[in-house]
């Protein structure tokens, strides 16, 4: 690093996993000057990669080109690329294993790496995982398959990721960045790689309070919505509109932050990251993280509320679920993206599907090939005659490439779990 916190031209940035994280932070430091090599153990996204084919919805193929043009991009499926690297950043998966933190992938990118650590060298731990992980768990791994030691021969971090995918104004290059190290060599050389890449970077005094730090955020999250979502059912219950009273609320300019209700959670993070903190809370301390427990049972079982609230609505027009069709909008877990693993709306699909329903879908950022095996949805266009054949349209996520006023003329029932319709034969969650 320059004096000044830059990259000197031709430093060699390593980035271990070449998805939702990784891909964005890769184009970025090629923008920033560095030399990249982005490794991912999928082929099939190294081929699209080289063929500059983006399926990142943050990172376009324009954007792709440019960096393969520039020469300063590679990607590739072999570590041995990864040879006289100066900064390396792990961005791989952290999945739940029978509701364990699963560090197989941390493990193995670790183990991988270790051979090319070399003195002066920096390793940075992006994964969302429990505090602890990157000095107790990935440290000795790195020692172990480099001969080497940190601190003192080479330097180790954490910097937790905060991609929101399909979020234009907040992006990688300007959402603060927290950086920490395990000492404080280690976060001064964290610190000025990613002060080289992003506007802001936030210092903490351990890999620990970084690691904290990104489990309360995506807590934070997770409760809240099971808050609203609660709330939104005893609502029904007592003949309030819960949508109003949280617009209601969302005037009042301190003390609140606005959450709505929905099908469930889904994505890479909030489904996941509370439970770790929850682990590590029970495993280090005894104690169960009850806020998180209750948070989980009650997010968990929207889409099951969901389903039964579609199915009292159709016994109330003399349509049982089975042999109804079913037009389900969006199956995407998340506003404009189109990644559907771990989607609650997939979950309500699956549902409705096993009770009978001829079920159909819209959503224009999912392909055939991203559907579960065995999910028994047909993809379609959002069109009138499409509405018009349905017994029932669902608005599951709410796309904005969606036409609402489409919707609402030609359906003939709308049950709206997203707040986006009115009318006579529209009814919200």
């Amino acid at each position: 690093m320059r004096s000044d916190g830059g990259p000197v031209m031709g430093e060699k940035l390593v980035v271990i996993g070449q998805g939702y994280v990784g891909l964005p932070l890769a184009m970025r430091a090629v923008e920033s000057g560095f030399d990249v090599v982005g490794i991912d153990l999928d082929e099939w996204r190294v081929k699209r990669l080289d063929a500059a084919e983006s399926y990142v919805e943050d990172v376009s193929d324009e954007a792709l080109a440019e960096a393969g043009r520039s020469g300063r991009y590679l990607a590739t499926t072999d570590y041995a690329a990864a040879e006289g690297f100066d900064v390396c950043v792990i961005t791989v998966p952290t999945p739940l294993h029978e509701g364990a933190p699963d560090l197989r992938h941390i493990a193995s990118a670790g183990r991988s790496i270790a051979p090319f650590v070399r003195h002066g060298a920096t390793v940075v731990l992006e994964s969302t995982t429990y505090p602890g992980t990157t000095d107790e768990f990935l440290r000795p791994i790195l020692e172990e398959g480099s001969g080497l030691r940190a601190p003192g021969d080479f330097f180790l971090g954490y910097s937790p990721e905060r991609i929101d995918p399909g979020n234009s104004q907040w992006r990688l290059d300007n959402t603060p960045k927290v950086v920490s190290g395990l000492d404080e060599a280690s976060r001064a050389r964290v610190e000025a790689f990613y002060g080289a890449v992003v506007e802001r970077v936030v210092p903490v005094s351990s890999t620990q309070v970084a690691e904290l730090c990104k489990l309360l955020e995506n807590t934070f999250r997770h409760v809240n919505i099971a808050l609203v979502n609660e709330l939104s059912i005893f609502a029904r219950q007592l003949g309030i509109d819960v949508w109003e009273a949280v617009d209601a609320a969302s005037t009042k300019p301190f003390g609140y932050m606005r959450f709505t209700p929905g099908p469930g959670v889904g994505g890479h993070c909030l489904p996941i990251d509370p439970s770790y903190l929850s682990w590590k809370v029970k495993r280090s301390l005894g104690h169960d993280f009850r806020f998180v427990a209750l948070a989980n049972d009650i997010n968990d079982h929207m889409p099951e509320h969901v389903v039964r609230r579609l199915a009292l609505a159709l016994n109330q027009r003399c349509k049982p679920v089975k042999g109804s069709r079913v037009l389900v909008l969006g199956l995407a877990y998340k506003k404009n993206a189109g990644d559907c693993r771990e989607s609650p709306s997939i979950e309500v699909a699956r549902a409705l599907v096993k009770l009978g329903a001829r079920v159909r879908a819209v959503d224009p950022h999912v392909d055939l090939a991203q559907l579960p095996a065995g999910l028994e949805v047909e993809l379609t266009d959002l069109t009138g005659a499409e509405l018009a054949a349905a017994d029932a349209v669902v608005v599951l996520t709410d796309h904005d490439c969606f036409d609402y006023e489409l919707v609402q003329r030609a359906a003939t029932f709308v049950f709206d779990t997203r707040n986006r319709c009115r009318g006579d034969d529209v009814e919200r969650l």
